[in-house]
């Protein structure tokens, strides 16, 4: 049986061209609409699913539907699950849960430190072999400076990939929010050099040790120019930015709404533009969802007492279709290099396109809506926005995943 999506644009090596798409599939099927894309599958560095131990919010399966709905087809679970898996037991058991209940290609990372807050290393090289793709320990940054220097050092030996959430916790301040917005809403408030400060530590040490360091969620200028200067210094770094960081800022948080709370935080203008700039010239190297569902009882509480996070992955592409593409900042081969083509590159992700690839109409104008989303989590600030960019359909190893009906 065959698949024929008819006049579409192909996208390949590195550019789109209008051709007939066909491949094979379980069912026939013809689509023949004005404006499509095929495109290869996304690829999202940094989801959390929350299973084991967290399934109220979100489980592997919810969270791999919720991810073919957005066109991805490879994503990397962060493992600040319950357990965290930092020994090779407890990892490996995390790999099999993968495996059995994911729809589609996900990767795990393993944890830097045991329990992702101790000074204390994991088994780096036993981890590795045993199927994790990089480390991390997302949610918490490597406090302890020697600790980090250990980390990249071995994992560097490994040629893995060590990805970053930066945060220096004493600049924390037990809050919730960013300075500006803070003040204004009397919320108690972070730092906003909490994540810089410990970023140009890090790129000091990545330097010494000759990692790949990846930064997490990038959101201020400051971030960006270190990195800039990163880049033009050999050091073999690479950065993500989330779509609401490109999207929001801070002024956009009118009241004590926790749909607006996430971390880092929504920045200032300023610190959005930075990063459609760096988007644009090249320095920012792939758009991350940092997809975090919660409970709905975990987000109506206001800036202090709910959870940290908003969901993404279904949003993403759309988003970022609308906002950039649309709007005239970047072109659609631009905004597949950095959802798809850059971290597959970078992370060694190896894919083909008539195998996994989704189909997007371009033409088609809709509502988000969050009664539509195949996540348990449905805690977004950008319900009922008006977006582009529609997933039709998505394939996972010449298998459907998704299909809009």
């Amino acid at each position: 049986m065959t698949l024929s999506i008819l006049n579409t644009k192909l996208f390949q090596n590195n550019k789109f061209i209008q051709t007939d798409f066909n491949v094979e599939s379980e069912k026939s099927e013809v689509i023949n609409f004005d404006n499509t894309a095929v495109l290869p599958g996304l690829v999202d560095m940094h989801v959390h699913f929350r299973e084991p131990g967290q399934t109220h919010k979100e489980t592997i399966k919810t969270g791999s539907m919720a991810s073919a709905h957005g066109g991805f087809t490879t994503v990397a679970a962060m493992p600040n699950v319950t357990p965290v898996p930092d020994t090779v037991e407890k990892f490996e058991n995390q790999i099999e849960l993968n495996h059995h209940n994911s729809q589609i290609n996900t990767l795990q990372y393993a944890p830097i430190t045991f329990d992702e807050t101790s000074y204390e290393l994991v088994d780096i090289e036993g981890l590795s072999r045993s199927g994790s793709f990089a480390f991390s320990n997302d949610g918490h940054g490597v406090m302890n400076a020697k600790t980090m220097l250990d980390a990249m050092n071995q994992i560097a030996q490994i040629d893995s990939h060590l990805c970053a959430h930066v945060e220096d916790k004493n600049l924390m301040n037990s809050g919730y929010i960013s300075k500006s917005a803070g003040l204004r809403l009397g919320i108690p408030y972070i730092e906003s050099c909490a994540t810089s400060s410990q970023l140009a530590r890090d790129l000091i040490l990545a330097k010494e040790s000759n990692v790949h360091y990846h930064v997490c969620h990038i959101s201020t200028r400051q971030e960006l120019n270190l990195i800039r200067i990163a880049k033009d210094a050999g050091i073999n770094v690479t950065c993500e930015v989330t779509p609401h960081h490109i999207i929001l800022n801070e002024e956009d948080i009118l009241k004590d709404d926790a749909q607006f709370k996430m971390n880092p935080p929504l920045r200032s203008k300023s610190d959005q533009q930075a990063m459609i700039e760096g988007i644009i010239d090249g320095t920012i190297d792939m758009i991350a969802t940092d997809h975090a569902p919660h409970a709905i009882s975990e987000k109506n509480k206001g800036f202090v007492n709910s959870a940290f996070g908003i969901t993404g992955i279904e949003t993403s592409f759309s988003l970022m279709y609308t906002h950039l593409v649309v709007n005239e900042l970047i072109t659609l081969e631009k905004l597949v290099q950095l959802m798809s083509v850059n971290p597959s590159r970078i992370f060694n992700i190896q894919s083909d396109i008539y195998k996994n690839f989704t189909v997007i109409d371009l033409s088609t104008t809709y509502k988000i809506s969050k009664k539509d989303f195949l996540s348990k989590g449905i805690n977004t600030p950008f319900d009922g926005e008006l977006v582009n960019g529609r997933v039709l359909k998505t394939y996972y190893k010449g298998e459907e995943v998704y299909s809009f009906d």
